[in-house]
């Protein structure tokens, strides 16, 4: 009675756990979430017309805002080619429809963003791993070059320059998910890679989710032009338009004179965020795991010093009050054991000491 897609259709973990965090003493380092005090305090007064229906590409005047932003960083983006989400994992959602069907290979990073490889496990596409220097061997090759979900890395100039090359010489659609790049904390090299795309074919995306206020559900897409109109009739067949009275919350935020202090402003936060985590994990996991301390974007990467499961230890680590995410979950073929993403994002000083000192108690009854 179901379609054929549905047999490998699976629950995502992250929307599993974060169903828990609400639960009094409940520490989570699992999902992506914003700091609560950094999420905006909203006044504005609310137009009729922010009610009514709208464009299927999104408000003009914050398509227009946002193509301002996007060539600023080099990307081919006029604004009859910006479209707004509803949230960038539509974005996911509507690439996949346009190049996945059962069999296609999608060429993805290994360990790679688990809500990506849903959708596109969805559709029934095969997995083939990206090398950043050769032929992505695939139709579609999906990358988070800036801040990884779940690693941090950031790609370096030269592997930017090589996978865009690589991309153009094989006829790859390169599709760039850039979620984090303004939530940065040292040097690191942000421009986009589809900027260097021209003449191929691309998608490039991004979300106000991390910037401003997740609960919006916002994000935007742009697309080299024989793409475009495509990924506008398939969001067309999925929602007609994204909120037309969350896009006027975005647009005013967005002509605030104080947005661009808000974005340093919020950095800055993070960044001491991120030290504070990272001190508190060199104090309780640092004979049990090994990690890099990211550039920006809000995970830390674990890679514990025995290759456990960490899918085993998670009903027990929930029952004693913190939530993490199993590394072993963002491999699209072979999970590779004795990993796990931390978000330092949520979580307050107490609440992260609290929570790692749980998580070394817990990684020490398995023997490391």
């Amino acid at each position: 009675m179901f379609s054929q897609r549905i047999a490998s259709l699976r629950p995502s973990p992250i929307r599993e756990i974060l169903s828990v965090i609400d639960r009094p003493g409940m520490v989570s380092f699992a999902g992506g979430l914003p700091a609560s005090e950094t999420l905006p305090h909203l006044t504005h007064s609310i137009a009729p017309t922010s009610l009514q229906y709208g464009p299927s590409e999104g408000d003009p005047e914050l398509r227009t805002l946002v193509s301002e932003q996007l060539r600023a960083l080099g990307l081919d983006a006029p604004t009859e080619r910006v479209m707004i989400l509803s949230g960038s994992q539509q974005g996911i959602d509507l690439v996949a429809k346009l190049f996945v069907d059962p069999g296609t290979p999608v060429a993805v990073e290994s360990p790679t963003y688990l809500a990506a490889l849903q959708v596109f496990r969805l559709y029934g596409a095969d997995f083939t791993d990206l090398n950043w220097a050769d032929s992505p061997g695939a139709p579609l090759a999906y990358v988070v070059p800036t801040f990884a979900n779940p690693t941090g890395r950031c790609a370096i100039d030269g592997e930017r320059d090589s996978l865009a090359r690589a991309c153009l010489d094989s006829g790859t659609t390169l599709f760039e998910d850039d979620p984090y790049r303004e939530l940065a904390y040292g040097p690191c090299h942000r421009a986009p890679v589809t900027a260097r795309m021209g003449g191929g074919s691309w998608v490039y995306q991004g979300s106000f989710s991390k910037t401003f206020a997740p609960g919006l559900r916002l994000g935007f897409l742009t697309a080299s032009e024989d793409l475009f109109p495509r990924l506008v009739m398939l969001k067309q067949t999925v929602d007609l338009h994204s909120s037309t009275l969350s896009q006027q919350l975005v647009r005013n935020a967005l002509t605030d004179p104080s947005w661009a202090s808000r974005l340093d402003e919020l950095a800055s936060f993070y960044r001491t965020r991120r030290d504070s985590f990272d001190d508190a994990l060199r104090r309780h996991l640092g004979g049990l795991a090994e990690w890099e301390t990211p550039a920006g974007g809000l995970f830390f990467w674990l890679r514990l010093t025995k290759p456990i499961d960490t899918r085993t230890l998670l009903a027990t680590a929930i029952d004693r009050g913190v939530a993490f995410m199993p590394g072993e979950e963002f491999f699209p073929d072979r999970p590779q054991l004795g990993t796990m993403r931390l978000n330092f994002s949520h979580a307050d000083a107490d609440a992260t000491e609290r929570g790692l000192r749980t998580l070394a108690q817990l990684l020490a009854t398995c023997g490391l």
